[in-house]
């Protein structure tokens, strides 16, 4: 890894599992904490889940936005790669649960899951720590695996997030939780304390007492078990010797201000006892006062019912299925990074854990095999920061016209998403839905300010051989879907026919202001050369709103670090 001064923060497009065995790109214990929320087929019954197939499948479609795994030629090599070559506690647990799980799908999962996993291991810093966010149909196998992986010594948690309020569901209770598998690299890792609010419940149960002006507070022992036979934290108090009682005086630092010394322990409970934040029991034994409002909260527990899901109407929702809220990734970033530290996300979807990561200055690198990823990502964080926004850089993607021929043969899809992305355009339909018709990307603008009436750019990209009928279809779909600006994309020079056809096509014209109009051709034709090469597509550029525009964001202000004045010499 480069070092602090050259870093710069990563989005990978491919496969994950090829860039992690990278060892220059991701060099041994290079990341402080890996969160995955790797797709799953969780809407699948268990029927197909546990169904044995053939080999026949292509694991290419794993690439498209299909949550799920399938056996295949990959799954079944990998399988047999872990089983053959890998560590021997993973290899015999592979090996029993593809006795008992046959080629299903959920064993096409563990097999591709498995290596991904190892390689996670290896980076990881002995201090670091892995969250794998999955679904309760699976979270018993990978937690199998995990063990076999990271031993079981070092799994932390189990913690389940209540991801929804209900769930109607026949014959069964309602499901509506995920599963967080937490492990640890090593015994020492990165812990920070988080905190939770309390529950209502717990208030009127504990905080029952109140000060005049309605503060709750609660009386809390002044004493620790055990004897100190040495010091001030064993010797009376007005009255009170906690040596008596086998005990020593332990006074919490949050009660005393900073800055100030105290020469003794007995000093520093006048203090308390004069500024009223002691309370005398009946009997004459003293406690203190702690206010609800001074504590931070219910130390965090292994169940997390405080973050809702998002839901369609939150504002920072940008339409990807399977998006986590910023909420959850905030709270695991806190507990087990600190600033500075590195955080790895190899199936990064639409960026919330970069997004969180940037926000709470944590270094991040990304993963996603499908370039829509990257480019809801990009949008995502130009939009959120700015000018805030850390330097980053996209590996993987096409740098050279050469890159982005070998892109088209290895996968049309990820080179028609690459190339709308040169210009903007989102992607028009889900390639799981069969025909586009004629729309591969589309550009969305506010024609006209005073009736926000939208524009529409309509977008087709080619990689393989073009012709005049193309463009004209092209024309006749902008005009059939009344849009104002047509624009063909091609891997391949256009031919003169193409050219003139778009000439032929004229201009659109929209005003602006009152008085200018200006024009626009209505059909474009641009090469993916002249594109890589900076040339622009025309249309309305002032007022565009092709992506759903996520909320604006300002990185955390780092907090003030408060040196307390007093040591307390008792156990604390």
């Amino acid at each position: 890894m480069p070092s602090d001064a050259e870093w710069k923060n990563k989005l990978f497009f491919g496969d994950n599992l090829d860039i992690l065995r990278d060892r220059e790109k991701f060099p041994d214990g290079s990341v402080d904490l890996v969160y995955l929320d790797p797709p799953f087929n969780s809407n699948a019954t268990y029927n197909v889940l546990f169904r044995e197939h053939g080999g026949e499948p292509s694991a290419a479609q794993i690439a498209v936005f299909e949550d799920t795994w399938h056996w295949c030629e990959e799954s079944a090599r990998l399988y047999h790669e872990m089983v053959t070559d890998g560590p021997p506690h993973l290899s015999r647990m592979l090996d029993g649960l593809y006795r008992v799980l046959g080629t299903s799908d959920m064993m096409a999962y563990l097999a591709m899951m498995s290596p991904r996993l190892l390689e996670l291991h290896r980076v990881l810093k002995s201090t670091g720590s892995l969250y794998l966010h999955c679904d309760p149909v699976a979270s018993h196998y990978l937690k199998l695996v995990l063990d076999a992986i990271f031993g079981p010594t070092h799994f932390r948690n189990e913690i389940i997030w209540q991801r929804t309020g209900s769930h109607n569901s026949a014959n069964r209770c309602g499901p509506i939780h995920d599963v967080l598998l937490f492990y640890t690299k090593g015994a020492d890792n990165t812990w920070n304390p988080q905190y939770q609010a309390y529950d209502p419940l717990y208030i009127e149960q504990h905080f029952r007492l109140a000060d005049s002006n309605g503060r709750r507070w609660r009386d809390v022992l002044l004493t620790g078990p055990g004897i100190t036979p040495q010091g001030d934290s064993g010797k009376p108090w007005r009255g009170v010797n906690p040596t008596e009682k086998g005990r020593h005086w332990a006074i919490p630092h949050r009660l005393l201000p900073p800055g100030r010394d105290f020469a003794s322990i007995q000093g520093a409970l006048d203090f308390l006892d004069d500024a009223g934040r002691i309370y005398w029991s009946s009997g004459g034994q003293p406690y203190y006062k702690q206010y609800l409002d001074e504590m931070p909260g219910q130390p965090l527990q292994d169940i997390w019912t405080d973050i809702p899901p998002l839901n369609s109407q939150a504002q920072e929702r940008l339409g990807y299925p399977t998006q986590k809220p910023e909420a959850l990734l905030d709270r695991i970033i806190l507990s087990s990074s600190n600033e500075g530290d590195v955080v790895l996300d190899p199936f990064c979807g639409c960026g919330t854990t970069i997004a969180v990561a940037e926000r709470r200055h944590r270094r991040w690198i990304g993963i996603d095999i499908t370039y829509l990823a990257i480019t809801l990502i990009r949008q995502r964080m130009e939009t959120a920061f700015g000018t805030e926004l850390t330097p980053y850089e996209i590996k993987g993607r096409p740098t050279t016209p050469s890159e982005a021929r070998d892109l088209a043969a290895l996968n049309r899809h990820q080179f028609e998403w690459w190339a709308l992305d040169l210009v903007d355009a989102h992607p028009a339909h889900d390639r799981r839905r069969g025909a586009d018709r004629g729309i591969d990307g589309e550009i969305r603008y506010v024609e006209d300010l005073n009736t926000n009436r939208i524009g529409r750019v309509l977008v087709q990209v080619k990689s393989g051989h073009v012709s005049d009928s193309m463009v004209r279809d092209l024309l006749g779909t902008v005009q059939r879907e009344s849009a104002q600006i047509g624009v063909f994309i091609t891997l391949e020079p256009p031919t003169r026919p193409m050219i003139r056809t778009a000439a032929e096509a004229g201009f659109y014209e929209v005003g602006i202001g009152t008085s200018r109009v200006k024009r626009y051709p209505r059909i474009q034709i641009r090469t993916i050369e002249e594109l890589m090469a900076g040339q622009r597509i025309e249309y309305p550029r002032e007022t565009v709103v092709t992506f759903q525009r996520a909320p604006r964001r300002t990185r955390a202000q780092r907090p003030s670090q408060t040196t307390l004045g007093f040591t307390d010499r008792g156990d604390q």
